[in-house]
């Protein structure tokens, strides 16, 4: 799957809103009311999901009348359904600006020029952004903050990026 084609989150079936089969939807957008422009949403397998015929900012995301949904049992049927777009449908970013998932299936580079793996994916557990490298040569994933000391270049047209390696430190003190 290539970059355009690569799918990406962008909200997520909350249940009905009253009787009459709206549907609230939690957006991961910058702008819920963008959901509207990306519909049909997809879902995980990339075939159309969801239409939106009308929708109104919600304290989540938005409240949507939805061309596949016609009661509250369906709308509820549907909670925690994921809502998917690809990344093409996303508008261009600004001159040095990028989506995270530009990043995945980068080649990460160490200072030395020496491939040590690719992104596989990028992770938030709470605190930063954090790649998940794929070494080169096999083995487990490892984490990488993604921060200016641990990534400082970003060649994402070239498809790599410079990763320094934290060093590793002793959990015991050494007297």
């Amino acid at each position: 799957m290539n970059r355009e084609d690569r799918l990406i989150l962008v909200g997520q079936i909350g249940g009905a809103f009253g009787v009459k089969g709206e549907v609230r939807i939690s957006a991961y957008t910058a702008d819920a009311m963008a959901l509207v422009g990306y519909s049909p949403l997809l879902g995980a397998d990339g075939k159309p999901v969801l239409t939106l015929m009308s929708a109104r900012p919600d304290k989540a995301g938005v409240v949507a009348r939805v061309k596949e949904i016609a009661t509250k049992e369906e709308a509820d049927a549907r909670r925690g359904q994921k809502l998917f777009v690809t990344r093409d449908a996303l508008p261009e970013p600004d001159e040095d600006e990028f989506y995270l998932t530009d990043l995945i299936g980068l080649e990460g580079r160490d200072p030395a020029d020496v491939v040590l793996g690719k992104v596989k994916s990028v992770q938030n557990f709470g605190a930063d952004d954090m790649l998940e490298i794929a070494p080169a040569e096999g083995g487990p994933t490892w984490y990488l903050p993604f921060t200016r000391e641990a990534a400082p270049e970003l060649h994402i047209n070239d498809g790599w990026l410079r990763i320094v390696r934290p060093t590793e430190v002793s959990d015991r003190d050494e007297d």
